[in-house]
């Protein structure tokens, strides 16, 4: 972490003298912002352990109150640079980054970029950064539910490397390369020799409608190991109406059933997420989704057939302040083998309900 800390300060501290216009230095601007949100969840299996299901990385602990996402963030930009900076605290670090160094499992953000073009909107971005893939990201209040999706969960929440991006001048297009340290990775995976490869496009034709296309190649095991991975995230948004407004998403991965092998493992996730805003305060929102992972890919449970669990939810929203919002969600999971502990048996079903209060400035 204090390569990035110290790569930061020193752009921080250098790029703003360079500029030697009224103009550049009044374009400079440093923001401090930060966000909490503690949360409770009582789940009916009543687990025995603090601990829930080991898919799930946000909002994961029982009849306890908890904080689930705390950061403090440090962002600059001015014309030609732009940097981040954030550091964390909460149960989602925890969960999330637990196979990185100790340094490394509170930073949320650490990265510098350079824009390479005078006339147009070229970026070249590089450190640990928010995952160019999924239409929900870390942070709550920025996303229809209360709780993450199954195919959330289990994709990138963030990355490391490096990204080049083109915005039109329109603001219409979004394009991206990306070079990657691996699959949700700071420091690859040991053993590892490999780079992995991403790309997104997203297109915005109007303000109410939003497409994205987002990918994912190469390999995240140790290199005795070494198996290719495919995966590619597909959503719209639509605003339908002015209250209504709705999210459709698509994952489907492969990856090699061994090294060098011609067969391949599938994944994949449909989403159907739906928004109605009664008034500045009030909004309902609920899910329903789908993930089928046979072969134990992603989510591993060693039944006869794999993980393939539908899921549904609900959740009223309360926005007590422009900055503070409390929410309330019903959740419930029914998949095709028993794979939820319940009083040491095994069930099919899970249900859950979760509350939390988010607030930022």
């Amino acid at each position: 972490m204090k390569k990035y800390i110290a790569a930061f300060l020193l752009a921080g501290f250098f790029l703003p003298k360079a500029q030697n216009t009224d103009s550049a230095k009044t374009d400079a601007k440093l923001k401090i912002s930060a966000y909490a949100e503690v949360f409770y969840t009582y789940d009916f299996n009543e687990p025995s352990g603090g601990n829930r299901q080991n898919f799930l990385y946000n909002y994961n602990r029982h009849n306890e109150v908890n904080l689930n996402l705390g950061f403090i963030k440090a962002n600059y930009e001015n014309d030609r640079m732009r940097a981040n900076l954030a550091l964390m605290a909460g149960t989602y670090a925890q969960d999330n980054l637990a196979a990185e160094q100790d340094a490394l499992k509170y930073v949320n953000e650490a990265n510098i970029g350079i824009k390479i073009s005078k006339t147009k909107n070229l970026w070249i971005d590089a450190g640990i950064m928010p995952s160019h893939i999924g239409w929900e990201s870390a942070i709550g209040k920025d996303n229809i539910n209360l709780t993450r999706s199954l195919a959330a969960e289990n994709s990138p929440y963030f990355e490391t490397g490096a990204k080049v991006s083109y915005t039109s001048d329109n603001g219409k297009w979004f394009l991206s390369g990306l070079v990657l340290n691996g699959w949700q990775r700071i420091a690859k995976a040991e053993g590892n020799k490999s780079l992995s490869f991403g790309h997104q496009i997203t297109f915005k034709p109007n303000d109410k409608i939003t497409l994205n296309s987002s990918s994912f190649i190469g390999n995240d095991k140790p290199q005795d190991d070494k198996r290719m991975r495919y995966f590619h995230d597909l959503y719209g948004n639509f605003q339908l109406t002015d209250h209504f407004s709705t999210t459709l998403g698509f994952d489907i991965g492969a990856e090699q059933k061994e090294k060098g092998s011609e067969s391949y493992n599938l994944w994949y996730s449909p989403n159907v997420l739906m928004k109605y805003q009664f008034d500045d305060q009030w909004s309902l929102a609920g899910r329903v989704e789908y993930f089928s992972d046979k072969n134990g890919v992603i989510i591993a449970t060693e039944t006869p057939n794999g993980f393939q669990t539908f899921g549904y939810s609900l959740n009223v929203d309360y926005q007590i302040l422009k900055n503070v919002v409390f929410r309330t969600e019903a959740r419930g999971f029914t998949s095709k083998d028993a794979i939820f502990v319940k009083n040491d048996n095994f069930r099919q079903g899970n249900f859950f309900i979760t509350t939390s209060l988010a607030a930022w400035f």
